[in-house]
């Protein structure tokens, strides 16, 4: 049995203004129709032995998350949340801690039907990678099922095919006596600077670290155990002292933040003398950076990648991306241009790599562009800011057919709905109101109020909020069928 394990916990900083801390990288549909989480998902389909998989994402994305799964149709798999990011090596402890525990109820409700002893290979993979060759990439999967089977804690190295300073290397030792492409792992190497890069590819004795592996759950468990015992114990209490919430496993918040960060890579794989490594030539493409975006990207006749509503002249080797309105570009040679809907990127792309400088500089001023876009998705749907100014607001609310928000209401300020298409049912205190098309409602400041889709189409309305202060914060919940308290 192999469980998918997805690790979709990162924010993206080097996307931004295309990824926000609350709807980052592996959430968007940066190359296809599908975003990077289902297309992770999907590239697994027709693999033998696969079980239901198991994500770890951030809380903050939790709904996202499940919504997404199911809409490329799965509706068997199981959410790990992080309160807070600790890197790779707690995350996948918490996978292997959970399919363990999972196998042991299992085993203990139906014994006779049960393999005792069975200690199944969790493949882990970041949810933010892109691979052109999905039939390869599984052949390879297959050969790392064997390893991992063995008892080899395997990663896959990608075949090199530019000096790539970007990208951390694994050196490969002695080669296996098995008909896999695979090696000991010799060492593992930091981002090395452009000279070195070059002699890393000259050698042919690299591979770029891929961040994907395979093991065993309870072989990654023991060594992890042996090279760090405290972590696993912390894991193991988050573990034990979480529980379910909805659709949901949140773990122990305090015992999860009590983990000091570590990669798996530092953690597990430096330090075993089981690690092994399998090439891999598939089209990989962690998708990292804009440049990155630009060198998978379909090309025109001046080498240009864009999407969107885009115009050039005399523009090559340019990467443009719109979310709306016209970008027109004039001599230009390697940019990256990127408008959204409440920001513009213009950088040179071989700078892109400090996109995450002007990130720490919206953190530092808790300019609300690093953490949402104008458009705020909700397990219920989602809202788009259209227009602001001092004392009020106007939003775009789409809520989906049969859900509701919460019951809730606000201390700073009044809102006013019309409905532009569907109908909705709302509670403004005492009442029950049934709204259609072109209707509207006030909702006085104070007022505990709720807005429900009855329908089975969209509800589409415009929220006019007005007010002192019209923050999301101020928000106090008294019922709310998703379980947020906040």
């Amino acid at each position: 049995m192999i469980v998918p394990v997805i690790l979709a916990g990162g924010s993206g900083t080097r996307l931004w203004p295309m990824s926000r801390a609350l709807y980052p990288k592996q959430l968007i549909n940066l190359y296809n129709e599908h975003t990077m989480l289902q297309n992770t998902l999907l590239r697994l389909s027709g693999l033998d032995g696969l079980a239901d998989p198991v994500i770890i994402c951030n809380e903050n994305h939790r709904f996202m998350t499940a919504e997404q799964i199911r809409k490329i149709g799965s509706e068997r798999f199981e959410i790990i949340l992080e309160p807070a990011a600790r890197n790779t090596a707690p995350a996948i402890a918490l996978a292997a801690l959970s399919i363990t525990d999972k196998i042991k109820a299992e085993s203990a409700a139906e014994p006779v039907a049960s393999q005792e002893g069975e200690d199944p290979v969790m493949l882990v993979l970041p949810a933010d990678h892109e691979i052109k060759n999905a039939r390869e990439f599984q052949k390879i999967i297959t050969a790392g099922a064997r390893l991992a089977a063995e008892g080899k804690l395997v990663t896959f190295g990608i075949v090199p095919s530019t000096p790539e300073t970007g990208y951390g290397y694994i050196k490969k030792g002695e080669a296996l006596d098995c008909a896999d492409p695979a090696f000991m792992i010799d060492r593992f190497v930091e981002k090395p600077d452009y000279d070195t890069a070059v002699r890393y590819l000259e050698s042919g004795e690299f591979c770029w670290n891929s961040g994907m592996f395979m093991f065993q759950a309870g072989t990654f468990s023991a060594e992890l155990e042996k090279f760090n015992p405290d972590m696993m114990e912390k894991c193991r209490k988050a573990i034990e002292k979480g529980a379910k919430d909805l659709d949901f496993f949140r773990v122990d918040k305090g015992a999860f933040e009590a983990i000091a960060e570590d990669s798996i890579d530092y953690a597990v794989m430096e330090k075993t003398d089981k690690g092994v490594v399998i090439t891999l030539d598939a089209g990989w493409n962690d998708l990292g950076s804009f440049d990155a975006l630009w060198q998978t990207g379909d090309k025109d006749a001046q080498n240009n990648v864009t999407s969107g509503d885009v115009l050039v002249h005399n523009v090559t080797d340019t990467y443009i991306h719109s979310d709306g309105r016209l970008v027109a570009a004039v001599g230009l040679d390697k940019f990256v241009i990127v408008d959204t809907k409440d920001a513009v990127l213009v950088a040179p792309r071989n700078q892109v790599q400090d996109v995450k400088k002007i990130v720490g500089q919206l953190k530092a001023g808790d300019r609300e562009e690093a953490k949402t876009h104008a458009k705020v998705y909700r397990p219920w749907g989602d809202y788009e800011t259209i227009d602001m100014a001092d004392r009020y607001q106007v939003k775009r609310i789409t809520v989906k057919p049969g859900a509701k928000l919460s019951l809730q209401k606000h201390y700073h300020r009044a809102e006013h709905w019309t409905v532009v298409s569907g109908s909705a049912i709302v509670t403004k205190g005492e009442e029950e109101i049934l709204l259609k098309e072109d209707q509207s409602v006030y909702i006085p400041l104070g007022t505990l109020h709720r807005l429900e889709n009855p329908g089975k189409i969209p509800l589409e309305l415009i929220e006019v909020q007005s007010g002192p202060y019209l923050g999301e914060d101020d928000i106090v919940r008294f019922d709310d069928v998703y379980g947020r308290n906040k």
